[in-house]
């Protein structure tokens, strides 16, 4: 089964041709990184335009890419949340009208799950149940994920999310934007030896709100003293603390839930310290580590398609014309 997916949550115009969910033969992603780096964040409007002027171009590469035409395509699939609400708009709408000419099905696929299906795409052994760790500039959550179309959150950010926490850092550091990708790199050649938060009581829950301040109020004080900023050090000692936790949390899961595998998804999933760390520690405690494959741990499409294989043959979120976005969407 053939699947063409589209995803424009945010700031990628992606699409990609799928097929059963585990073997991609093309995906596309148009990124507008460069557009709103001087902007020092994405702009919504600004988006919202971009895909418009993108979607069409990315489409037909993605077809010409995996050699088939719409003919061959059994089904349209779409992100329609969570996401910014214009963003979502262009991919749902583009979505629905190729899905009305074509006569194909339309599948609406929850962005959330279209990250934890990016691990398929990479393994094709991997099957539920494991421990998934999602880190992303939205989302930070643990989730059981006990087969392919049910997920169970058992701990949850609860104020910022991990991906959000370091673009703040990096744009008070004057890093630039995106902050994950700037942060990671200063932090190879720092020391992790600065100290901003102690350890919290909240289970598998997380609060980043707080590690942040911490960072930002570190950096104000030396500013206000005329000191040098250290950097990579404070990149490398905010990195250390927010990947001791996510590490330890995740595997507490683990062991408590009995399951040996976790699974990473998410923009974050790129970090190298996350991706080193959590690897190293699953195999310590005989649990085996999955990390997506770097073309897919940001947003894409082919994540999408991989999503929507495992709803349509159980049935679930099978849309008609009257579908809407839904930037709000949890799981």
């Amino acid at each position: 089964m053939k699947i063409l997916a589209i995803e424009s949550s945010c700031d990628e115009t992606s699409c990609a041709v799928v097929e059963n969910g585990r073997i991609c033969h093309s995906n596309i992603v148009s990124s507008q990184i460069d557009i709103h780096t001087r902007f020092g964040g994405v702009v919504p409007e600004v988006a919202s335009r971009n895909h418009v002027m993108a979607i069409d171009n990315v489409v037909n590469l993605a077809l010409n890419t995996a050699g088939v035409t719409l003919k061959d395509i059994d089904a349209i699939a779409v992100t329609y949340g969570a996401g910014l609400i214009g963003s979502l708009l262009v991919g749902v709408s583009y979505a629905k009208g190729l899905s009305y000419v074509t006569n194909k099905p339309l599948i609406a696929v929850n962005h959330i799950y279209g990250h934890i299906a990016s691990n398929y795409l990479t393994y094709a052994e991997l099957t539920p149940p494991f421990i998934c760790l999602l880190v992303s500039g939205g989302h930070t959550a643990i989730i059981k994920v006990t087969d392919y179309n049910h997920h169970e959150i058992i701990g949850n950010t609860l104020d910022d999310a991990v991906g959000e926490c370091f673009d703040k850092v990096a744009r008070v550091l004057g890093l630039g934007y995106p902050g994950g990708p700037k942060v990671d790199n200063c932090a190879k050649a720092g020391r992790a030896n600065i100290v901003f938060t102690k350890p919290d009581n909240l289970g598998y829950n997380f609060s980043f709100s707080g590690k942040k301040t911490a960072v930002i109020n570190y950096i104000h004080n030396l500013q206000q003293r005329g000191q040098n900023l250290p950097v990579n050090d404070i990149c490398a000692s905010f990195e250390k603390c927010v990947v001791d936790e996510l590490t330890e949390k995740t595997i507490k899961a683990c062991k408590n839930y009995k399951i040996n595998k976790i699974v990473v998804a998410g923009g974050v999933s790129a970090n190298r310290q996350l991706r080193a760390q959590l690897t190293n520690a699953a195999a310590q405690n005989g649990i085996t580590c999955y990390v997506p494959d770097m073309q897919y741990c940001t947003d894409n499409a082919a994540m999408i398609g991989s999503a929507a294989y495992y709803q349509y043959i159980a049935g679930i979120g099978i849309a008609d014309l009257t579908l809407a976005p839904n930037p709000s969407l949890s799981l």
